[in-house]
């Protein structure tokens, strides 16, 4: 299969399916020298795992990761980092009856289109836990942005038609929020109204907002490379997200250009700086030093309990009911996620970057 490697010269490789004997990824171009634990990548795959609120799928998994290469002594050797996680609560008969019909929302049938075959057991590849290799991998890059002093906070901007207040947002009170919304007004109306969704067995979609601080001006190419088309490309690789926008994003199409541009100043050290921020920290493809700001809309979770109509393999028309473990909003888990593909571009889009200048080349190799 195509598709499983990400990155140009810090890049990962993931494999596994959710209900094979287990899950990893391998992260090459890591430098020699990063402090690295198992106990760093858990942290992070302690936030998306199943099974910690109510809001979630009932799956138990523990998700603990194993280090197999690439780290000596508490550090990276500047080899291959392989990681593993294991299945441990797979229910696969839960997903026998489906392998006669497609889902609704669903990647079974553009996988029967495409390989004739498929791993109807949970979705196999197209399941959410694939993302288990991308936040492992995006953990060790943001061990490496944390040595260089930037960091990335995402949290639940919306959960269907309910926002958290821009005036109340606490990044505190991500982690008190059983749906990691920094407003915890916002929160309990969401909640109110993901428990009507349980009750009428249905779904809610929302939006992640991802904010990245400390980003220096200069990352990213002008053209094909440009950094927020690498961050949109990555974000949009997470199943199930359905639109990236950066910065004031849709509503700048309703807007001026006199009240879109983002005016230059000069700050209180003596810098350049901006006014606003509409760019979302990135102009002409090109980090500006100010904190890059994107969002990522989420589709509902596919997997209902409410009957739908489908079609199975024989081309009949028929009614189905989703049977096994879903959760009914998907964002709360993919906060992390979306951290991860985010990391994992900006380490990569530096590490490019690197060679850009040549000041900086005979700075590096200046043997004085």
């Amino acid at each position: 299969m195509a598709g499983s490697i990400f990155g140009d010269i810090f890049s990962v490789v993931t494999w596994g399916e959710s209900h094979g004997k287990g899950l990893g990824v391998v992260v090459d171009g890591c430098p020699a020298g990063l402090p690295l634990a198992e106990e760093d990548i858990q942290r992070y795959l302690d936030r998306r795992k199943p099974g910690e609120t109510r809001y979630s799928t009932p799956r138990k998994e523990g998700d603990k990761v194993e280090i197999l290469s690439g780290v000596f002594e508490g550090r990276t050797t500047g080899t291959p980092i392989s990681m593993m996680v294991l299945n441990t609560s797979q229910r696969s008969r839960d997903y026998s009856e489906i392998a006669s019909y497609y889902r609704p929302g669903h990647a079974d049938y553009a996988f029967d289109q495409k390989y004739g075959f498929r791993d109807y057991r949970g979705g196999g590849r197209s399941s959410g836990r694939e993302t288990i290799g991308r936040v492992a991998g995006g953990a060790v890059a943001s061990k490496i942005l944390a040595e260089l002093g930037i960091k990335i906070n995402a949290y639940v901007r919306s959960i269907g038609d309910i926002e958290v207040d821009s005036g109340k947002i606490k990044l505190e009170n991500i982690e008190k929020s059983p749906l990691r919304m920094p407003d915890l007004e916002a929160s309990e109306r969401a909640e109110e109204f993901l428990e009507d969704q349980m009750k009428n067995h249905d779904s809610a979609g929302g939006v992640i907002e991802c904010v990245i601080t400390g980003v220096p001006a200069g990352i990213g190419d002008p053209v094909f490379g440009k950094l927020d088309a690498a961050l949109a490309q990555a974000v949009m690789s997470i199943g199930a997200v359905k639109g990236v926008e950066i910065g004031s994003g849709f509503v700048a199409a309703k807007k001026r250009g006199s009240e879109n541009n983002d005016e230059f100043c000069i700050n209180e050290d003596g810098m350049v700086d901006k006014k606003t921020n509409f760019a979302g920290g990135i102009l002409g493809g090109i980090s500006d030093g100010s904190p890059i700001v994107l969002r990522a809309a989420f589709k509902p979770t596919p997997s209902i309990f409410a009957e739908q109509g489908t079609v199975n393999q024989s081309g009949e028309e028929i009614r189905v009911q989703i049977k096994g473990r879903h959760d009914p909003v998907i964002v709360p888990r993919a906060v992390v996620v979306v951290e991860a593909m985010a990391a994992l571009t900006l380490v990569d889009r530096m590490f490019v970057g690197m060679t850009s200048r040549m000041d900086q080349i005979a700075r590096f190799y200046d043997k004085k």
